[in-house]
């Protein structure tokens, strides 16, 4: 079976039991501690709702220019994904599932595909040259859309000390020099920006399906 036959939560499956072997036994508690932690307390509760306007803010492209969502968007409907960084493998694999399983449906479809990571601008050129990413893919300093939509989360003391046994740093990936990072969602927005579906992770090791977003187009019409 190729990687295109297979859903995002089976290649984590596999990403997942790859790594375990490598981590040390301390980090695998550190990360097993929050990962609880995030998943008992849910989706925030002031998460942005459908009908309501996507915001938008002062954004760079993969190149450091200036540019916002409305402006990636180009009047049209869109299926935006908030994504934690280059430096995350789940982030990763999902970005390029979607480019291999949703661009082309799309593109048919006339809607547009970008990507929103609080990274600097050269992380995001790397994540798309690094995946051959066809789509927009933005930053957003200081997580401004992010914090708008009500899907932020924050690291602690314990995480950044096993983040950094690990060679990671998120604070100095992003570009507002903070560790604080969106929960994985995507949102679908009509071409007035209104949003018609929102669908949020607290737990980031899963993702949006990409079928789960063509059936989101499907009963909204777009």
């Amino acid at each position: 079976m190729s990687i295109t036959d297979t859903t995002i939560a089976d290649q984590v499956v596999v990403l997942q039991q790859q790594t375990a072997v490598r981590l040390p036994a301390e980090v695998r508690a550190v990360f097993g501690a929050e990962m609880a932690k995030l998943i008992a307390a849910g989706i925030p509760s002031d998460v942005a709702a459908p009908g309501t306007d996507l915001p938008d803010g002062d954004l760079l492209d993969a190149h450091g220019l200036p540019t916002t969502l409305a402006m990636a968007r180009d009047g049209k409907p869109a299926v935006v994904v908030f994504y934690r960084g280059e430096w995350c493998p789940y982030c990763n694999l999902t970005l390029r599932a979607y480019q291999d399983k949703l661009i082309a449906e799309l593109g048919d479809r006339g809607v547009t595909l970008i990507a929103v990571s609080p990274q600097k601008a050269d992380g995001a050129l790397s994540m798309q040259e690094k995946h051959e990413l066809t789509f927009t893919v933005v930053s957003d300093p200081g997580n401004q859309i992010g914090g708008k939509l009500g899907i932020l989360m924050t690291q602690n003391d314990d995480l950044r000390t096993a983040q950094a046994k690990l060679g990671a740093n998120v604070a100095a990936t992003n570009a507002d020099g903070t560790d604080t990072l969106p929960m994985p969602t995507v949102v679908i927005v009509d071409a007035a920006g209104t949003i018609r579906w929102i669908d949020v992770h607290p737990n980031y090791t899963t993702r949006t399906e990409p079928g789960e977003i063509l059936a989101a187009l499907d009963r909204l019409g777009l």
